[in-house]
């Protein structure tokens, strides 16, 4: 007799990014020359994980007690008002509007959003091209996931087909949740641009009359794009205040390097004072509904790295070189790549890049052959350039041409 119900009978057994990543170590133990582009962790070129040490010594100066003691169920105060002032400070609108909740990773908020946004069998919207795990979140909370073609013609973003898809999702559910990971996409790389998302608010506030529509910003990658100001493109979203419910979920995994501490939030901007208050309800009573309340020790680390100016300004410094690696490897796999006559979106910084492929599980298959490790999926594999040394870009690009 099969105890579980009908619809968790038949999940798969395992994360598809993180088996690949466990068959490139289990080869490499064995002996043979592996380049291992699947798994999101930045690693330095000598093969070792890249951490910003100055948050490593925050982490270990936790106390006992921090470590031991429970976090209050949305958060640590100090660290929500850290985490909203680190993201929104450049926005004053958009800061005085806003509330948080403490989650497990970005990973947390993003459920958050799609439990509190989306009815039970409705449909979130996002790219085409998009982060597996996704689905899992909507498979997992009984939501479904439907997206828009993400590139045109000229290789932009598709903004008529992102409306064509809001305006659909309007007529048959009556409301719309639209996740957009930027800047630094995954899968892709691609990061928008002012004049991208200008046309998206103007979709978004065009149709927002029509019934509630939200935007939830997957900010993990912002500080590893290659814009001068990593909030620039807050300010096209004021608009949306009061009219487009907006969220952001954030994290610290990648910001500080420590993947493992789980230390997120979900922050919502909420124009009018009753429906903020509404809003900060809910996210906690889904806190306490779903993990209860995050590491109070990671919260307490990450709140210093935030609010202390030192520390704040050591890790500023120690993830700059850190991009200063990254950006290597990505201008040398732009140079080779477009030598090479391979197809990819614009690719400027980030922990990954997206190469086009009609037959892009073959390919990665071929690529496994000769030692070189990718993610596939539909139409493309994912390059993690994350954790490839920069000496090892030339082979990735020749395994993929």
């Amino acid at each position: 007799m099969q105890h579980l119900i009908p619809s968790r009978q038949t999940r798969p057994s395992g994360d598809v990014i993180f088996a690949l990543n466990a068959e490139a170590n289990k080869r490499r133990a064995a002996g043979e020359s592996i380049v291992n582009a699947t798994l999101g962790t930045l690693m330095r070129d000598d093969g070792t994980l890249a951490l910003v040490e100055t948050a490593s010594k925050a982490v270990h100066a936790v106390s006992r007690e921090d470590w031991a003691a429970y976090a209050p169920i949305p958060g640590t105060p100090d660290f929500l008002k850290a985490v909203i002032h680190d993201a929104l400070q450049s926005v004053p609108a958009l800061k005085a509007a806003a509330v948080a909740a403490a989650t497990p990773g970005g990973t947390g908020g993003l459920r958050h959003g799609i439990m509190n946004y989306l009815e039970p069998g409705q449909a979130l919207l996002t790219t085409s091209y998009f982060w597996g795990p996704y689905q899992t979140l909507v498979d997992e909370h009984d939501r479904r996931l439907e997206t828009f073609s993400m590139f045109g013609v000229g290789g932009g973003l598709d903004v008529a087909a992102l409306e064509a898809k809001v305006s659909d999702q309007l007529a048959t559910q009556k409301r719309v949740l639209l996740f957009l990971n930027d800047p630094c996409q995954n899968p892709t790389g691609y990061s928008m641009s002012d004049s991208e998302w200008k046309q998206v608010v103007e979709v978004l506030l065009r149709h927002s009359q029509q019934g509630p529509v939200t935007l939830l910003v997957d900010m993990a990658y912002w500080l590893y794009g290659s814009a001068p100001d990593p909030r620039g493109f807050l300010q096209h979203l004021v608009p949306l205040l009061g009219k487009v419910g907006l969220l952001f979920a954030w994290s610290a995994s990648k910001s500080f390097t420590h993947y493992g501490l789980r230390v997120g939030a979900l922050i919502a901007c909420v124009g009018d004072e009753g429906e903020r208050a509404a809003t900060d309800a809910a996210l906690a009573y889904a806190c306490r509904g779903t993990w209860s309340n995050c590491t109070r020790g990671g919260l307490s680390a990450v709140t210093r790295l935030l609010t202390d100016p030192a520390l704040a300004a050591a890790c500023d410094a120690e993830r700059d070189q850190l991009k200063k690696s990254l950006s290597a490897r990505v201008k040398v796999f732009n140079d080779l790549a477009r030598a090479k006559g391979l197809v990819y979106p614009r690719y400027e910084g980030g922990f990954f890049v997206t190469v086009f492929s009609d037959d892009a599980f073959g390919l990665a298959k071929r690529m496994k052959e000769q030692g070189v490790f990718v993610v596939p999926q539909k139409g493309a594999v994912r390059v993690a350039l994350c954790s490839v040394s920069v000496n090892d870009v030339e082979r990735v690009v020749n395994a993929l041409a």
